[in-house]
């Protein structure tokens, strides 16, 4: 791997020398404490493989962005050579060409394949005499992707003379959700304080923005939505809009837009009006004169997400109107900038219902439309809350005339928090791979979300990020494959689980092909382990109150019922699982035919949605033979001892890793063996007090009493404000 990296490094850092854009950068410190994320370049034998000889910048004009591009290639060239490629004034054997027709290139003819512009072509092109490899662009913002691709051609071992790539990206919006307050507090962030220190902008700067803007664009992002859907209005006066202003001047040439949430008694809050109505003339101007002066600070504000009716969160609802009165209003404010509103999906009434899974596509099928042109509908992956698994959403295929923008959580609220390897890739490919089967062909949850199957004009992909202060990023060395992988995914939701990760190890590690494919394996299994000692067979929503962190099934004492874990599971003496066919709450009645048949039948119905689905008793036959009790068993166990092969895998590879990320890996596993322990034992103590059913022969007793359990109390956990 570090040969490699040494081609490409190489040949950007020659691009940088020769074009003399930026003086030549000092060599990085070889501390490996993650914060380089996938973009670290280690030093290599620069003999090893055949690099370009040089470079040219085909281009009349200089722009920021260009000067991104030749600090990367400075940077990458010098950490891992330690010597200048030439630039070379005409085409040479060997030579690199970089190309954007927005700085004026000649080869416009060649970028004519290019769609978008933000994609790119890698071509090489290999004559008797000469070869040569472009990468070009419509604007400088492609060709910056296309440089970032080349490095992963690089770190893949792909056959730099072979290459013939164009490329754009599937989905409009590239979005991460900042869940940050303005005090600092990230709301379910487990990497530490908020990575935006209101308080010193705009008069301090962290160089962590800039760095934060480049992972981003190294992986297609090309928004961010900075404060926390749990809105506060504060962060719409001037004072603070002077701030959000001085981020986008950093983000800008990176190709990121800033949005904000808007908190929808804003004009109440900030202006003292009597209402927030949004049929009340006033209320309508008041958000369009609010537009209009933040875009008088960020002329490029993508505009609005927006949490509402939801959780205590004010919004139309509280003025008996409906989300598109609510969305529109905001939606026509941001218009007349290009702004888009991004209205989330997440939604559960303050009375209780039959089943809370449903009311978001009974409050917003109806509705699909009645949204402005430039309102997306912000859904879930699922139709609870981020589980370890639920099945996709049925507002997905539900709304024919409105984008459905897919919503995914980086930082794992249920699946262990950042001590727990839990790689999200699988789970994201197994939901975006669904197929909705809402028309014949090309009605996959991808091809619903990048407007494919309706021919919606836009698209997004959202992610909740994972990003704090830590200096690691994302709480842990792994949970960074999260921020790479939704990223890829953003940019094609078709690629692979498996590709992503490969390439992500690549660019992060130095290790042989056998370590290469022990942490491979590491992570594609990571994700189903968790399911597996947290909620196996279609189990769900069976943490902790608050905190949601660790198991509590036995909770039943909260203020409404679809609070409590019991109410997903309602397990009995003689039954456990939530029925949802016609004979309970009917919440297959929202999917397409195709699905409500298999999912109805107990028969076809895959064992991980078995309980989700269907209430069946303890000594239900499941498909392998055994009861329902006895797999449910195995899966715990399975859970647990598949972190416990984690363990001893990764012990396999120090030397192979630096000592201070190998550790701190290796620390996390022994947490997460001895969490995933715990929720085992503390599950199967609690079921087998309701079923009264002793373990199968061979089947380890939980090592404390329920009561045990029950008492443990985490008033200070991660993510929380007390």
């Amino acid at each position: 791997m570090k040969m490699i990296f040494g081609k490409l490094g190489k040949v950007f850092a020659s691009s940088i020398v020769a074009l003399g854009l930026v003086a030549v950068m000092p060599m990085r410190a070889q501390a490996e404490d993650g914060y380089e994320l996938w973009l670290r370049h280690a030093r290599m034998d620069p003999e090893a493989a055949a690099f370009p000889t040089g470079f040219m910048l085909d281009c009349e004009t200089n722009s920021p962005t260009l000067n991104i591009i030749s600090d990367e290639l400075q940077s990458a060239f010098m950490a891992m050579t330690g010597s200048e490629l030439v630039r070379h004034d005409k085409l040479e054997d060997g030579t690199l060409i970089l190309s954007s027709t927005q700085c004026s290139g000649s080869l416009q003819s060649d970028l004519e394949a290019v769609e978008s512009d933000e994609g790119y072509i890698i071509r090489s092109e290999n004559g008797e005499e000469i070869g040569h490899t472009l990468i070009g662009a419509k604007t400088d913002i492609g060709l910056l992707y296309g440089v970032f691709d080349y490095l992963r051609q690089v770190a893949s071992e792909a056959d730099l003379t072979k290459l013939d790539i164009t490329q754009a990206p599937a989905i409009d919006l590239r979005v991460l959700n900042h869940w940050d307050d303005l005090n600092g507090h990230v709301e379910r962030g487990f990497s530490g304080e908020s990575i935006w220190d209101w308080f010193r902008m705009p008069d301090y700067m962290s160089p962590r923005y800039t760095d934060y803007a480049r992972a981003n664009a190294s992986v297609g992002i090309n928004g961010t939505v900075l404060t926390n859907v749990n809105a506060d209005a504060t962060v719409l006066t001037p004072r603070y809009l002077e701030k959000v202003a001085a981020l986008a001047d950093v983000f800008r040439p990176y190709g990121i837009k800033v949005y904000l949430t808007a908190r929808f008694s804003a004009p109440m809050e900030l202006d003292g009006l009597e209402t927030a109505d949004p049929r009340n003339s006033d209320v309508q101007e008041w958000w369009k004169t609010k537009a209009d002066e933040i875009y008088e600070y960020i002329p490029d504000f993508g505009g609005f997400l927006v949490k509402a009716n939801s959780e205590g969160q004010p919004g139309p609802q509280d003025y008996d109107r409906d989300h598109a009165e609510g969305a529109n209003m905001l939606a026509d404010a941001v218009a007349p900038n290009g702004g888009v509103v991004m209205w989330r999906a997440f939604v559960y009434s303050a009375e209780e219902p039959d089943d809370r899974v449903k009311q978001a596509y009974d409050e917003f099928v109806p509705l699909d439309g009645k949204f402005r042109d430039n309102v997306l509908v912000q859904s879930k992956n699922g139709p609870l809350d981020f589980q370890p698994r639920e099945p996709i959403h049925p507002l997905f295929g539900g709304m024919e005339k409105t984008p459905v923008m897919l919503e995914l959580q980086l930082t794992k609220e249920y699946l262990g928090f950042s001590t727990h390897l839990a790689y999200l890739g699988p789970m994201w490919e197994e939901v975006l791979d669904t197929d909705t089967h809402v028309k014949k062909e090309d009605a996959s949850v991808a091809d619903i979300v990048d407007g494919k199957t309706f021919n919606h004009k836009l698209s997004g992909i959202a992610g909740v990020a994972n990003i704090g202060r830590d200096r690691n990023w994302a709480g842990s060395i792994f949970d960074q494959a999260n921020w790479y992988a939704f990223g890829r995914l953003a940019w094609n939701p078709k690629l692979s689980s498996s590709s992503i990760a490969e390439e992500w190890i690549d660019q992060t590690f130095d290790l042989s092909n056998a370590g290469e494919e022990t942490v491979l394996s590491m992570m594609m299994g990571s994700r189903e382990a968790v399911v597996d000692y947290m909620t196996p067979l279609g189990l769900t929503h069976l943490m902790g109150t608050g905190h949601h962190y660790g198991p509590g099934p036995w909770v039943d004492d909260l203020g409404r019922a679809d609070w409590n874990p019991y109410y997903y599971h309602r397990a009995t003496a003689d039954e456990i699982g939530f029925d949802r066919t016609k004979t309970g709450s009917n919440a297959l009645a929202q999917y397409a035919k195709p699905l409500r048949k298999k999912w109805s039948n107990l028969e076809t119905v895959p064992d991980n949605l078995l309980l989700w689905f269907h209430r069946v008793g303890w000594d239900y036959e499941m498909k392998s033979g055994l009861t329902l009790w006895q797999e449910m068993v195995r899966h715990y166990d399975r859970g647990v001892d598949a972190v416990a092969k984690m363990q001893s895998d990764w012990l396999n590879l120090e030397g192979e890793i630096d000592a201070e990320r190998y550790q701190q890996i290796s620390d996390f596993l022994g947490i997460q063996h001895k969490e995933a322990k715990w929720w085992r034992d503390a599950s199967l103590a609690y079921w087998m007090s309701i079923n009264g059913l002793e373990l199968p022969e061979g089947s380890a007793q939980p090592e404390h009493s329920l009561e045990y359990y029950k008492a443990l109390s985490f008033p200070f956990a991660p993510g929380q404000t007390q």
